[in-house]
Protein backbone atom coordinates (compact mmCIF):
# COMPACT_ATOMS: atom_id res chain seq x y z
CA UNK A 1 0.00 0.00 0.00
CA UNK A 2 1.40 3.33 -1.04
CA UNK A 3 1.25 6.34 1.52
CA UNK A 4 -1.28 7.97 -1.03
CA UNK A 5 -3.66 5.07 -0.64
CA UNK A 6 -2.98 4.87 3.33
CA UNK A 7 -4.45 8.03 3.77
CA UNK A 8 -7.69 7.76 1.10
CA UNK A 9 -8.43 4.92 3.50
CA UNK A 10 -8.13 6.54 6.73
CA UNK A 11 -9.47 9.48 5.00
CA UNK A 12 -12.90 7.41 4.07
CA UNK A 13 -12.85 6.18 7.67
CA UNK A 14 -13.06 9.68 9.03
CA UNK A 15 -15.29 11.37 6.36
CA UNK A 16 -17.69 8.46 7.93
CA UNK A 17 -17.62 9.02 11.10
CA UNK A 18 -18.09 12.81 10.99
CA UNK A 19 -20.77 11.95 8.07
CA UNK A 20 -22.67 10.13 10.85
CA UNK A 21 -22.06 12.40 13.67
CA UNK A 22 -23.45 15.33 10.96
CA UNK A 23 -27.04 13.62 10.53
CA UNK A 24 -27.08 13.11 14.24
CA UNK A 25 -26.48 16.39 15.18
CA UNK A 26 -28.83 17.97 12.89
CA UNK A 27 -31.49 15.44 13.90
CA UNK A 28 -31.10 16.27 17.51
CA UNK A 29 -33.41 19.54 17.61
CA UNK A 30 -35.67 18.22 14.90
CA UNK A 31 -36.42 15.00 17.25
CA UNK A 32 -36.55 17.59 20.42
CA UNK A 33 -39.18 19.83 18.48
CA UNK A 34 -41.44 16.09 17.79
CA UNK A 35 -41.20 14.76 20.72
CA UNK A 36 -42.91 17.85 22.46
CA UNK A 37 -45.56 17.67 19.96
CA UNK A 38 -43.88 21.33 18.44
CA UNK A 39 -44.38 20.69 15.19
CA UNK A 40 -43.23 22.67 12.65
CA UNK A 41 -44.65 25.47 14.69
CA UNK A 42 -42.44 26.07 17.50
CA UNK A 43 -38.81 25.11 16.14
CA UNK A 44 -35.87 25.43 18.50
CA UNK A 45 -34.27 27.61 15.75
CA UNK A 46 -34.51 28.34 11.88
CA UNK A 47 -31.32 26.83 11.16
CA UNK A 48 -31.83 23.16 11.10
CA UNK A 49 -34.80 22.78 8.89
CA UNK A 50 -31.75 24.23 6.30
CA UNK A 51 -30.18 20.87 7.02
CA UNK A 52 -26.62 21.77 7.20
CA UNK A 53 -25.59 18.23 9.22
CA UNK A 54 -27.99 15.85 6.80
CA UNK A 55 -27.31 17.77 3.43
CA UNK A 56 -24.11 19.42 3.91
CA UNK A 57 -22.32 17.46 6.25
CA UNK A 58 -24.01 14.42 5.49
CA UNK A 59 -25.39 13.25 1.83
CA UNK A 60 -22.80 16.03 -0.32
CA UNK A 61 -20.39 13.79 2.02
CA UNK A 62 -20.96 10.17 0.84
CA UNK A 63 -19.77 10.06 -3.00
CA UNK A 64 -16.49 10.88 -0.98
CA UNK A 65 -16.86 8.62 1.60
CA UNK A 66 -17.74 5.66 -0.66
CA UNK A 67 -14.70 6.10 -2.87
CA UNK A 68 -12.02 6.51 -0.03
CA UNK A 69 -13.33 3.54 1.99
CA UNK A 70 -13.06 1.52 -1.28
CA UNK A 71 -9.40 2.01 -0.84
CA UNK A 72 -9.17 -0.73 2.27
CA UNK A 73 -10.76 -3.34 0.02
CA UNK A 74 -8.56 -2.91 -2.58
CA UNK A 75 -11.18 -1.57 -5.54
CA UNK A 76 -11.46 1.60 -7.14
CA UNK A 77 -8.25 3.49 -5.73
CA UNK A 78 -6.05 1.17 -6.28
CA UNK A 79 -5.30 2.73 -9.87
CA UNK A 80 -4.80 6.47 -11.10
CA UNK A 81 -7.99 7.07 -12.29
CA UNK A 82 -9.94 5.85 -8.99
CA UNK A 83 -7.30 8.29 -7.00
CA UNK A 84 -8.46 10.92 -9.71
CA UNK A 85 -12.16 10.45 -8.63
CA UNK A 86 -11.51 10.16 -4.90
CA UNK A 87 -10.03 13.64 -5.35
CA UNK A 88 -12.94 14.68 -7.63
CA UNK A 89 -15.57 13.57 -6.07
CA UNK A 90 -14.31 15.69 -2.51
CA UNK A 91 -14.99 18.49 -4.37
CA UNK A 92 -18.62 17.98 -3.17
CA UNK A 93 -17.15 17.18 0.50
CA UNK A 94 -15.80 20.60 0.33
CA UNK A 95 -18.67 22.35 -0.83
CA UNK A 96 -21.25 20.22 1.42
CA UNK A 97 -18.59 21.48 4.49
CA UNK A 98 -18.78 25.49 3.50
CA UNK A 99 -22.48 25.42 3.49
CA UNK A 100 -22.42 23.42 7.26
CA UNK A 101 -20.04 25.91 8.62
CA UNK A 102 -21.58 29.00 7.37
CA UNK A 103 -25.06 27.77 8.10
CA UNK A 104 -23.76 27.20 11.49
CA UNK A 105 -22.01 30.39 12.08
CA UNK A 106 -25.05 31.98 11.28
CA UNK A 107 -27.26 29.86 13.38
CA UNK A 108 -24.70 30.83 15.93
CA UNK A 109 -24.94 34.49 15.69
CA UNK A 110 -28.78 34.72 15.83
CA UNK A 111 -29.22 32.44 18.20
CA UNK A 112 -32.69 30.28 18.68
CA UNK A 113 -35.74 31.46 17.69
CA UNK A 114 -37.00 32.07 21.14
CA UNK A 115 -34.44 34.80 21.39
CA UNK A 116 -35.14 36.74 18.01
CA UNK A 117 -38.56 35.96 17.54
CA UNK A 118 -41.44 36.44 20.04
CA UNK A 119 -43.90 34.25 17.35
CA UNK A 120 -41.63 31.58 17.82
CA UNK A 121 -42.39 30.91 13.43
CA UNK A 122 -40.28 29.60 11.09
CA UNK A 123 -41.30 32.52 8.65
CA UNK A 124 -38.85 34.69 10.33
CA UNK A 125 -36.23 32.17 9.32
CA UNK A 126 -33.85 33.55 6.45
CA UNK A 127 -30.69 32.19 5.44
CA UNK A 128 -28.47 33.98 2.66
CA UNK A 129 -25.04 34.68 2.05
CA UNK A 130 -25.49 38.43 2.37
CA UNK A 131 -26.62 37.84 6.09
CA UNK A 132 -22.98 36.12 6.20
CA UNK A 133 -21.46 38.97 4.95
CA UNK A 134 -22.48 41.04 7.85
CA UNK A 135 -21.35 39.27 10.41
CA UNK A 136 -18.47 40.86 12.03
CA UNK A 137 -16.01 39.45 14.67
CA UNK A 138 -16.86 41.93 17.31
CA UNK A 139 -20.82 41.50 17.00
CA UNK A 140 -20.12 37.77 17.36
CA UNK A 141 -19.90 37.59 21.39
CA UNK A 142 -22.78 34.49 21.77
CA UNK A 143 -24.56 37.31 24.54
CA UNK A 144 -27.93 35.22 23.73
CA UNK A 145 -26.33 32.28 25.64
CA UNK A 146 -24.20 34.25 28.27
CA UNK A 147 -27.27 36.39 29.63
CA UNK A 148 -29.11 35.25 32.45
CA UNK A 149 -32.15 35.71 29.80
CA UNK A 150 -32.68 36.84 26.12
CA UNK A 151 -36.36 37.20 25.86
CA UNK A 152 -36.12 40.09 29.14
CA UNK A 153 -37.01 42.84 26.19
CA UNK A 154 -40.37 42.41 23.99
CA UNK A 155 -40.43 43.95 20.31
CA UNK A 156 -37.03 43.14 19.72
CA UNK A 157 -34.89 40.90 16.99
CA UNK A 158 -31.81 41.14 19.23
CA UNK A 159 -30.56 39.85 22.04
CA UNK A 160 -30.53 41.97 25.45
CA UNK A 161 -27.35 44.52 26.18
CA UNK A 162 -27.43 43.41 29.82
CA UNK A 163 -23.75 42.58 30.74
CA UNK A 164 -22.18 39.46 30.83
CA UNK A 165 -20.88 37.80 34.09
CA UNK A 166 -19.21 34.93 35.35
CA UNK A 167 -22.16 34.12 37.61
CA UNK A 168 -24.38 33.91 34.46
CA UNK A 169 -23.12 30.61 33.58
CA UNK A 170 -24.37 29.42 37.00
CA UNK A 171 -28.01 30.21 36.36
CA UNK A 172 -28.76 28.36 33.63
CA UNK A 173 -31.74 26.59 34.48
CA UNK A 174 -32.18 22.83 32.08
CA UNK A 175 -36.00 22.78 33.30
CA UNK A 176 -36.45 26.65 31.43
CA UNK A 177 -37.72 25.44 28.18
CA UNK A 178 -35.54 28.65 27.34
CA UNK A 179 -32.85 27.34 28.59
CA UNK A 180 -33.10 24.31 27.69
CA UNK A 181 -33.86 25.46 23.97
CA UNK A 182 -30.49 27.69 23.87
CA UNK A 183 -27.92 24.45 25.04
CA UNK A 184 -29.66 22.36 22.55
CA UNK A 185 -29.32 25.43 19.73
CA UNK A 186 -25.77 26.43 20.92
CA UNK A 187 -24.66 22.84 21.14
CA UNK A 188 -26.08 21.55 18.01
CA UNK A 189 -24.31 24.00 15.68
CA UNK A 190 -21.29 24.63 17.35
CA UNK A 191 -20.78 20.97 16.61
CA UNK A 192 -21.85 21.14 13.60
CA UNK A 193 -19.45 24.25 12.76
CA UNK A 194 -16.35 21.55 14.19
CA UNK A 195 -17.70 18.96 11.98
CA UNK A 196 -17.84 21.11 8.99
CA UNK A 197 -13.96 22.40 9.26
CA UNK A 198 -13.01 18.64 9.78
CA UNK A 199 -14.95 17.81 6.70
CA UNK A 200 -13.12 20.50 4.82
CA UNK A 201 -9.77 19.79 6.20
CA UNK A 202 -9.70 15.99 5.25
CA UNK A 203 -12.06 17.07 1.98
CA UNK A 204 -8.80 19.35 0.58
CA UNK A 205 -6.03 16.89 2.18
CA UNK A 206 -8.10 14.24 -0.19
CA UNK A 207 -8.01 16.57 -3.10
CA UNK A 208 -3.98 16.66 -2.83
CA UNK A 209 -3.60 13.04 -2.41
CA UNK A 210 -5.90 12.33 -4.96
CA UNK A 211 -3.99 14.02 -7.63
CA UNK A 212 -0.52 13.02 -6.56
CA UNK A 213 -1.88 9.55 -6.42
CA UNK A 214 -3.33 9.87 -9.85
CA UNK A 215 0.05 11.69 -11.17
CA UNK A 216 2.80 9.11 -9.18
CA UNK A 217 0.41 5.87 -9.36
CA UNK A 218 -0.49 3.47 -6.60
CA UNK A 219 0.89 -0.16 -5.82
CA UNK A 220 1.15 -2.12 -8.39
CA UNK A 221 1.31 -5.23 -6.28
CA UNK A 222 -2.39 -4.16 -5.52
CA UNK A 223 -3.01 -3.93 -8.89
CA UNK A 224 -2.45 -8.45 -9.52
CA UNK A 225 -4.86 -8.55 -7.46
CA UNK A 226 -8.52 -9.64 -8.57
Amino acid sequence: MTCCEGWTSCNGISLLILLLLGVILNAIPLIVNLVEDQGFQNPISCFEWWFPGIIGAGVMVIPATTMSLAARKRACCNNKVGMFLSSLLNVLTVIGAVYCMLVSIQALEEGPLICNSQSNSTSSCEFSFKNLRDIHPESFNLQWFLSESCTTSTGSNNPTNNKVTASDWRSLNFESTEDKYKTIHFSVFLGLLLVGILELLFGLSQIVIGFLGCLCGVSKRRSRIV
